[in-house]
């Protein structure tokens, strides 16, 4: 298939709702903080082509140069690789937006392109699965106020040897720490240290050892989000021993054959692989979305790769899905951080 670049002017010219402006905005100059001098690659989709039009004509008007892609115009869907097309512009850009919808068994092109972030110490906003709702809602957050919780959560955790959390829906985890594993915020406030979701807020390891019972009452993540929603109504309990999952029940037996398929891909994707607390005080309620509802204040986990390049773990998966519970009680070492869902310490 011919590649075609997504010429500015074809993308400034799709419409998009004016409530889009605001939180486009947001990502452009104050998460991104993208200046007029440097250059952006700006990747995106059909399904999204509307939230990628309201970014760039933020883009736009900044004045910064850019170059914009669709993906389907460059290879199908789903996609084996990122097209190279794409990753040939991120080695001139400073920054890099991905605003696309999730296909199933994308993850390999994903990590391909967050390598090329890696090794150049880009600035990149990860957008998977931004909807309209997210645009009007988490995208409008005060990223400045959810930074300086983030990293007061940051100072707290960083020397901690062990996290409890407990909600009365039937979690109950210990997660002990590496000390050699670093710690970071994804605030919203995205630096060349680490690339981050938007909307943002949480803070993460990759954990040395979690054991307990985790009940996913919140939503599990990457293409299975989109299929069952919010499993308030049918939650997934999984029982963890040694960083391993043991068993999980549902009673939405497609749900736990489908989270069991996923996590059994290859030697790695049973282990716990991240261990995060969501700051984004600006999400007050799940929406089905993994993108928004992992940084819902409280615990999330993910079964599968550490993120190691930037945690330090040595080791690696080809899967990466993480569960978010709710209404947690969070215990620091001996401080109690959070009760009930709501932090007890302030912005």
């Amino acid at each position: 298939m011919t590649a075609t670049l997504q010429s500015p002017r074809n993308l400034l010219a799709t419409t998009f709702p004016t409530d889009f402006t605001p939180g486009a905005r947001t990502a452009v100059t104050t998460c991104l903080r993208i200046a007029p001098t440097e250059k952006v690659t700006l990747i995106t989709d059909e399904a999204t082509l509307p939230i990628a039009a309201s970014l760039a004509t933020e883009l736009e008007a900044l004045g910064c140069k850019w170059n914009a892609f669709v993906l389907e115009d460059l290879a199908p869907r789903p996609l084996t690789g990122m097209p190279s097309e794409v990753l040939k512009d991120m080695e001139s850009s400073q920054v890099s937006i991905f605003a696309v919808q999730v296909a199933l068994n994308e993850l390999k092109s994903r990590m391909q392109m967050t390598d090329v972030v890696n090794r150049r110490k880009m600035r990149h906003a990860h957008m998977v699965n931004i909807t309209p709702e997210v645009m009007v809602e988490g995208m409008r957050a005060d990223f400045l106020r959810i930074d300086r919780l983030s990293q007061k959560v940051l100072d707290l955790v960083r020397p901690a040897k062990q996290i409890r959390a407990t909600t009365a829906a039937g979690t109950d985890i210990r997660a002990d720490f590496n000390p050699a594993y670093k710690w970071f915020k994804t605030s919203g406030i995205i630096s060349p240290e680490k690339w981050g979701n938007l909307p943002g807020g949480e803070v993460f390891t990759a954990p040395a050892e979690v054991n307990g019972r985790f009940v996913v009452d919140g939503v599990v993540g990457d293409y299975l989000c989109k299929q069952y929603g919010s499993l308030a109504a049918n939650p997934l309990t999984i029982e963890i021993a040694k960083n391993r999952i043991v068993s999980c029940e549902s009673i939405n037996k497609k749900l736990r054959d489908d989270f069991w398929e996923y996590t059994h891909r290859d030697e790695n994707s049973d282990r716990v692989g991240e261990f995060a607390i969501g700051t984004n005080i600006g999400v007050t309620r799940v929406i089905g979305n993994i993108l928004q509802d992992e940084k819902f204040p409280g615990i999330h986990i993910a079964f599968g790769d550490p993120y190691g390049a930037h945690t330090g773990a040595p080791w690696k998966s080809s899967t990466h899905i993480d569960v978010v519970g709710l209404r947690f009680n969070i215990w620091v070492d001996d401080q109690q951080i959070m009760r009930e869902g709501k932090f007890l310490i302030e912005a």
